[in-house]
């Protein structure tokens, strides 16, 4: 019946930012709760389920081990099966699924919302672990993980995956706070309200926390999941405040000038409340975010050797580019030193007129322009310090020059580094050694 599903934790985190610390610390502290907790590695053999199961010794039969692969990809079968096995032959009150240090909690949550999983379960929150020292360096730091769900040997960016396990968490834990000053774990707190405003945060040492505050929330919302991280949320608060954001590049005409000080319209965006209920001066902490509009197509090699190149100040940026040459969207995404752009399927202004009008009767809040239709580019960045005029001058600079624009055919130009073929992503930077 409805009403009796299993809540489910999903616990997720980089290696060794205290995941398993903090299971142990579940248990331990229950306070009447039945935990049953299913624990994931990549290895063949599942050190963080020895380390859960010998430490609680009399609940070591509600730890249930899911090792050698991840379960947001390899793992996915095994997973559902687990925890219906769970659901038939034990009783108890809440389960803990403790992701791998590279799973991505928006994969393992669906398996809980959909199929026969979703019958018995009911997603209660994405708590997701930070190592506070971790994440103050990894954005300066060129490390990477192994890339979950790809051939051996290859790696992704670590703080890509930081920032997929921040934008998805409801609740957030600052682990380690100890080991870092409270200047920098002040920073490192609005950093995280900046990629994802709604979480609650929590400071903690050695993963301790008062259970209350992650079991039983029901924070959880598969519907709104995606619009909640902070970057999305920067480009509505901004096209609400800035009206019609679409002609921030001057009328529609192909001899349009670029105003290239039309970046003081989002110059007071850092005073905005981003932070769901408070927000800091930009001297306190120096955590920023704008968006970036424009209704001109990028120069492809210009505007990738800017995007391969971006200042350290940015710890994310994410959004849509419109790139001379390319009928197709291009989603741009960058975290710390890593950056890649996709290409995600044609402009709606492309398909036939049928197609449009039909799109634009069930997207009404689609931006449209009477000449270009939805070509656009929106960008949003999310940094410490950022020097917003300068890097939206340098963004500027790529665009078409006015003639360019009069005269502009997109047969006529080679899409250079961009990806040509929808589903296709290619990597504008990575760290060294990668």
């Amino acid at each position: 019946m409805p009403g009796d599903e299993i809540p489910v934790t999903i616990l997720s985190g980089s290696l060794g930012a205290g995941k398993t610390t903090l299971v142990n610390h579940l248990l331990d502290n229950a306070d009447g709760r039945e935990i049953a907790v299913l624990v994931n590695d990549m290895g063949e053999i599942n050190v963080d389920a020895e380390l859960v199961s010998g430490r609680s010794s009399g609940l070591a039969g509600d730890v249930t081990e899911l090792s050698n692969g991840c379960i947001c990809c390899e793992l996915r079968g095994d997973l559902d099966r687990a925890v219906m096995r769970l659901a038939r032959e034990r009783d108890f009150d809440h389960l803990v699924v403790e992701a791998s240090g590279i799973s991505e909690p928006g994969p393992v949550a669906k398996l809980f919302t959909r199929g026969n999983a979703s019958a018995r379960y009911v997603v209660d929150a994405l708590v997701t672990v930070v190592d506070a020292h971790q994440f103050s360096t990894a954005f300066g730091e060129e490390r990477t993980v192994e890339r979950r769900g790809a051939t051996e040997g290859e790696t992704r960016p670590l703080s890509d995956l930081l920032v997929e396990q921040i934008e998805l968490a409801n609740v957030v834990l600052l682990n380690k706070a100890d080991l870092v000053s409270e200047a920098e774990l002040a920073t490192v707190e609005e950093l995280v309200h900046g990629l994802r405003p709604d979480a609650e945060i929590v400071r903690t040492q050695y993963s301790a926390v008062d259970p209350d505050e992650l079991l039983g929330r029901r924070l959880y919302d598969p519907a709104r999941t995606a619009e909640a991280a902070g970057w999305r949320q920067v480009l509505a608060e901004t096209e609400s405040h800035d009206g019609n954001q679409d002609d921030a590049d001057g009328d529609h005409g192909h001899a349009d000038h670029v105003d290239h000080d039309s970046h003081a319209d989002h110059a007071d965006h850092d005073s905005y409340d981003h932070h769901g209920g408070h927000s800091h001066p930009e001297e306190e902490y120096g955590v920023t975010s704008f968006a970036y509009r424009r209704r001109r197509p990028f120069d492809p090699e210009r505007v990738a050797a800017v995007l391969s190149d971006l200042p350290a100040s940015v710890v994310r940026s994410k959004g849509t580019l419109w790139v001379a040459g390319s009928e197709l969207t291009q989603g741009f995404s960058q975290a710390g030193p890593s950056a890649h752009v996709e290409a995600t399927g044609p402009w709606v202004a492309t398909r036939p007129d049928f197609e449009q009008d039909a799109y634009r009767r069930n997207h009404r809040d689609l931006p449209w322009d009477d000449e270009w239709g939805d070509r656009r580019t929106e960008l949003v960045f999310i940094g410490t310090g950022i020097d917003e005029a300068a890097l939206v001058d340098r963004l500027d600079d790529c665009l078409l020059a006015d003639e360019a624009f009069a005269d502009y055919d997109p047969a006529t130009w080679d899409v250079g580094d961009f990806p040509a073929e929808t589903g296709e992503e290619v990597r504008l930077a990575t760290p060294e050694g990668e």
